[in-house]
């Protein structure tokens, strides 16, 4: 007699020689004062965390330690907001962060410094024109759209390949954050643009194949750190 097989449904595994990356946005950021722009790092407004935000580097650490899971690396941009919210996983981990230059947040152009933010705030036309045509490089001087794409492919490339069959944690940007979930999805413009700070996203990378895990979880905060004060990116 023939037996009967059963096909159950299983768990999501990784495929062997992929890459899991947990893409976590930056803490709040210091608020621009009109008339005082950020100091800039290659061109790019380089403010440090407010308190709030050092507040949800350590919440978002704290998550990422109790899941148990084994961190291989902590990757963070050039920009200090990202090494700041690194830094109180770092400290558990007992592991120095890695700078990978092409995942630092879209160019802004005439905007940097702050100049983005207060544009935002009065609902400039060029702001809204960004929104309809969904382009940051509608800003005067913007990175172009396919720039930004392939550097921050390039970025996600070569982390994932550093770190086949292993899980890291990417402390980046919410433009950046949105592209990455782009490419993955095969969406465009800013479909997923609006990631909170100190949010967890999720992705696995096996060479072309880019798989969504999660999006923008934000369990590990309280609602005292749900604020507008950045918005975008």
């Amino acid at each position: 007699m023939t037996e009967t097989r059963e096909f159950r449904q299983t768990r999501f595994a990784p495929p062997p020689g992929a890459c899991e990356i947990l893409l976590v946005r930056h803490g709040e950021s210091a608020p621009h004062v009109e008339g005082e722009a950020f100091p800039l790092v290659a061109g790019h407004g380089d403010p440090p965390l407010d308190p709030v935000g050092e507040q949800q580097a350590i919440l978002a650490a704290q998550r990422l330690i109790d899941t148990g899971e084994s961190i291989a690396a902590v990757y963070v941009t050039t920009l200090q907001r990202t090494r700041q919210t690194a830094a109180p996983l770092l400290a558990q981990l007992d592991q120095e962060a890695i700078v990978e230059a092409d995942l630092r947040e879209v160019f802004l152009g005439d905007w940097e410094g702050g100049e983005f933010r207060r544009r935002v705030a009065d609902n400039d036309p060029l702001v809204q024109l960004m929104y309809v045509e969904q382009r940051w490089d509608v800003i005067p001087g913007g990175e172009p759209a396919h720039q930004f794409e392939n550097r921050v492919r390039r970025g996600i490339e070569r982390v994932a390949a550093a770190h086949r069959d292993e899980l890291v944690v990417a402390v980046v940007h919410g433009g950046v954050i949105g592209q990455v979930m782009n490419l993955a999805a095969g969406t465009k413009g800013f479909t997923f643009t609006g990631a909170d700070n100190a949010s967890i996203s999720h992705i696995v990378v096996e060479n072309d194949r880019w798989v969504i895990r999660c999006y923008n979880d934000t369990s590990h905060l309280s609602p005292t750190f749900s604020t507008a004060a950045e918005p975008l990116i």
